[in-house]
């Protein structure tokens, strides 16, 4: 069986150079994650009313690693100002401590306007990952037609990311666009490499779209993580119906403790996006402006960072 070669590092613990940093962090005589703290980055779509600067500031204070930082329309970094505005942000993040392993973006296609210039910018200046955008289905063919049409653009994708030493993340999302179900998520990576085109895995996607199969999920695309988002949520009945509320991590239904033991056993440490979707006046929505003070903001993160940590050692 030929296995790529994140797979083979991955169940043999050797390490072969000049592979992409990969988020596996493993203990070679167990198969085990270590049980070191995870490695936490703050989304910028909530520090969208500071600076760049500023906003990196406000994460290394509150124990953040770095910033997950938004290059996409309304995002901290514009796509049509990436030359300009990426270096300098990436430079500004850094000289206050803080670090920008990873980004977020609108990034659907290498002949897209600005996604090739976000590719390439990001990777010269040692990003790690960029997630990119969701794909829709189109409406005038079939949903395998579609599929088929999206696993050549990030095939395409994979190959600009192995030029340019940086790894693409598609993730998982609730809903009816493409890769709601792991089984679409799959099916969109067949075709590309995938030491250098990956999973952003969502665990609160995950379980509000899978249910109780989220574990099958988990075991089908193990392989392909690269990073992951953490955030929680519940079911609660709402003008006499039920619909998702987004809540504080530990306060919902999200098993963190399982998910994270899970986790453990696939030898699996990736980097961490925290997101805050839950009401914090407007900030959780990437507002400038919004309806409670900073402070506010500042003890909703840091208080689902604490909480993230202890669950990862508890489990």
């Amino acid at each position: 069986m030929n296995l790529s070669r994140r797979k083979f590092i991955k169940k043999t613990g050797i390490t072969v150079a000049g592979i992409p940093i990969a988020p596996l962090l493993m203990n070679m005589s167990s198969g085990i994650a270590d049980d070191k703290p995870l490695d936490v980055h703050l989304f910028s779509k909530h520090l969208q009313f500071l600076d760049i600067k500023e906003a990196a500031e406000v994460a290394a204070e509150l124990g953040f690693n770095g910033l997950d930082l938004t290059v996409r329309p309304k995002g901290h970094v514009l796509p049509e100002d990436t030359l300009t505005d990426l270096p300098k942000a990436i430079s500004d993040i850094n000289s206050v401590g803080s670090s920008c392993k990873m980004i977020t973006t609108a990034i659907t296609d290498i002949n897209n306007a600005f996604d090739l210039d976000i590719i390439q910018t990001a990777a010269k200046h040692h990003v790690q990952f960029y997630r990119m955008n969701w794909y829709k289905y189109h409406e005038e063919i079939t949903m395998e037609e579609s599929i088929a049409i999206y696993q050549e653009q990030i095939k395409n994708l994979g190959e600009i990311n192995k030029q340019h030493n940086i790894i693409g993340c598609y993730q998982n999302h609730a809903g009816t666009k493409v890769g709601a179900s792991y089984w679409e998520i799959n099916q969109l990576l067949e075709s590309v490499n995938i030491d250098y085109f990956g999973v952003q895995y969502d665990i609160r996607h995950a379980m509000v779209d899978g249910g109780l199969s989220w574990q099958n999920g988990l075991k089908l695309l193990n392989d392909n993580i690269q990073t992951i988002v953490l955030k929680d949520y519940k079911w609660a009945k709402v003008n006499g119906k039920y619909k998702v509320i987004n809540v504080p991590i530990g306060e919902g239904m999200v098993d963190f403790i399982k998910y994270f033991k899970l986790l453990k056993s696939y030898g699996l440490n990736p980097p961490v996006s925290l997101h805050l979707e839950y009401d914090l006046g407007g900030a959780e929505k990437g507002r400038s402006e919004f309806k409670v003070d900073k402070k506010v903001v500042f003890d909703a993160m840091r208080s689902d960072l604490k909480m993230i940590q202890k669950l990862w050692k508890q489990a």
